[in-house]
């Protein structure tokens, strides 16, 4: 039987875009990086892209599940490769197929941003 080491899986930490903005101005870095998120969500078919891939099954989509969106392939790529851009989604390449997945504290980041003071 072959030597076998468990290793624990560590949750990631919430790297947040920047505290809440209640809580205080953003400085001029925080709001260029969060300005590129939100600039990326603002088109509505990349919305709708990113959205898509939050809710699919197990965190990822594969790009064939998530191109029927109403505009060409091409286009459905230069939406996704924007968001990966802005730091919204990150890619790994299987076979033939690219599975898409949200930043693991990207979600929780910008809720956090928004969320109002205690």
């Amino acid at each position: 039987m072959p030597n076998a080491e468990v290793l624990q899986l560590l949750e990631p930490e919430v790297a947040p875009c920047c505290p809440p903005m209640t809580e205080r101005a953003l400085t001029a870095e925080e709001a260029v990086r969060t300005a590129s998120m939100f600039k990326a969500l603002g088109d509505p078919v990349r919305l709708r892209l990113f959205s898509l891939v939050a809710s699919h099954e197990d965190g990822e989509a594969c790009v064939c599940d998530i191109s029927d969106v109403g505009v060409s392939q091409p286009t459905v790529s230069h939406h996704l490769k924007k968001l990966k851009e802005a730091g919204l989604l990150s890619s790994e390449r299987r076979g033939t197929w690219v599975y898409y997945r949200v930043e693991p504290s990207v979600l929780a980041a910008m809720g956090q941003m928004l969320a109002l003071r205690g």
